[in-house]
C-alpha cells in the first residue's frame, strides 16, 4: 500500500515524540500490506475499526493515539486524514473529519 500525506505523522511525531516508534512500525507494515479490502486490513490489524467501506481507525501506541485513513483499496493507496490523542478522537466525528486540519489548534 502506498501511503499518502505522510507529513501529518510527521508532525504528530515531533509533537508528542514517544509515539515515534509506533506510528514508523504502523507506517512499515501498511507499506509491505496488499489489502485487497477490509476483510484483509483486520486480519493484520484485529484491533482496528472500520468505520465504512474506506474508513479505518487505528490504535496506536497502546491506544493512547488513534489514527484515521481512507483506504482505496483497488488503487493501493491508504490516505491519512486525522491523528491525534485518544482524547482528541472522543471529541470529533471520525465519519465527518476531513483533512483540513480544523483538528489542529
Amino acid at each position: 500500500m502506498r501511503v499518502i500525506a505522510v507529513k501529518t505523522l510527521r508532525e504528530y511525531i515531533n509533537k508528542f515524540p514517544k509515539v515515534k516508534q509506533a506510528v514508523l512500525s504502523w507506517y512499515e507494515e501498511v507499506e509491505s500490506a496488499e489489502w485487497q479490502n477490509p476483510n484483509d486490513l483486520k486480519k493484520h490489524f484485529r484491533n482496528a475499526s472500520v468505520i465504512s467501506g474506506k474508513r479505518v481507525v487505528f490504535n496506536i501506541h497502546g491506544n493512547s493515539f488513534r489514527l484515521i485513513v481512507d483506504i482505496e483499496y483497488r488503487l493501493k493507496i491508504v490516505f491519512i486524514v486525522w491523528f491525534g490523542t485518544h482524547a482528541e478522537y472522543d471529541r470529533i466525528d471520525a465519519n465527518k473529519v476531513s483533512y483540513d486540519k480544523t483538528h489542529k489548534k
